[in-house]
């Protein structure tokens, strides 16, 4: 992905050696990855950028309506093999500061899957009885089944993160948390899920305009409350918060994505394409049938 002030031509800093980039996945999974420990600088990436996108925007909503046809039909088959025992299924997690568009996200990309192969989960503060667990209880409890699309509206991430920022808890208990999600995120991909992480980048300034629209419109006051004001205070803590929670824990088994979230087209043609190169990856085919199918047809065609 581009960063800002990079020079055409010159590796931006930080950048893996060729060697490294080799073995990074192909497409726009390679290309959004971010890489496991190394320092991150979120604000060297430009959350108005566009990184492989189709030409201008029209190409880019015509081009998520034909994906839409294309993850169905995945979806449909991740399903069927799961009624033969195949337990693969696929988690998308999304974060990113309020506003960011992680409910858009939801609606306008994850309204391509058939809803009924769908587990959709918004993870809002811990109640009283979640609080008597570990902060990975709950998340255990809204994973998705074999063969099912399972989306993350917030997740653990929440306990690094607004748990960092806010100090909810002891530094050390956030600092032993990260290593419990890496081993937790890797059981799920041992067990078949594959984890889509996908951070939705935006800046300070969007922000303020996308906020702004809310209160601007009377029909939008519901979604905006003042303390989105004093968490605008917060916005460089939280960006070091996600900064180390996307170095410690983009992983071979569970890596995470940037996308950048400024342009809402591109944010909605970035992660249909990340899911549809997942899909594409498992290529779960439909089970074939356990019964005699020639008996089974000849005996409808004579009356029964």
């Amino acid at each position: 992905m581009a960063k800002k002030d990079t020079k055409k031509g010159k590796a931006a800093k930080g950048a893996k050696s060729p060697a490294n980039k080799q073995r990074r996945p192909a497409g726009l999974r390679g290309l959004l990855r971010i890489p496991g420990d190394e320092p991150l600088d979120l604000s060297s990436y430009d959350a108005a950028d566009t990184p492989a996108s189709p030409a201008d925007r029209i190409d880019a909503l015509a081009d998520t309506i034909q994906m839409g046809e294309r993850l169905g039909e995945l979806q449909e088959r991740l399903f069927a093999a799961s009624t033969s025992g195949d337990r693969r299924r696929l988690l998308l997690v999304l974060q990113g500061m309020d506003t960011s568009g992680k409910g858009g996200t939801v609606k306008h990309v994850i309204g391509q899957f058939n809803p009924s192969g769908c587990r959709v989960r918004a993870f809002k503060a811990p109640t009283a009885k979640e609080l008597n667990h570990s902060f990975l209880w709950r998340i255990k409890k809204a994973l998705p089944l074999p063969g099912e699309i399972g989306i993350f509206d917030r997740s653990h991430y929440e306990d690094v993160l607004i748990a960092r920022v806010r100090e909810l808890v002891p530094p050390d208990a956030v600092e032993r948390r990260y290593e419990k999600i890496n081993r937790f995120e890797k059981s799920l991909a041992d067990d078949g899920v594959t984890v889509v992480k996908v951070f939705l980048h935006i800046s300070h300034e969007e922000q303020r305009g996308r906020l702004l629209e809310r209160l601007d419109n009377p029909d939008k006051h519901w979604k905006f409350h003042p303390g989105d004001i004093d968490e605008r205070k917060l916005w460089p803590a939280y960006m070091r918060a996600y900064a180390l929670a996307l170095e410690r824990c983009s992983t071979d088994a569970a890596p995470w994505y940037l996308v950048p979230a400024d342009r809402k087209w591109y944010r909605n043609w970035a992660v249909s394409k990340l899911l549809l190169e997942h899909l594409q990856a498992l290529d779960p085919q439909y089970p074939k049938a356990d019964f005699d199918v020639a008996a089974c047809r000849t005996a409808l065609l004579h009356g029964h």
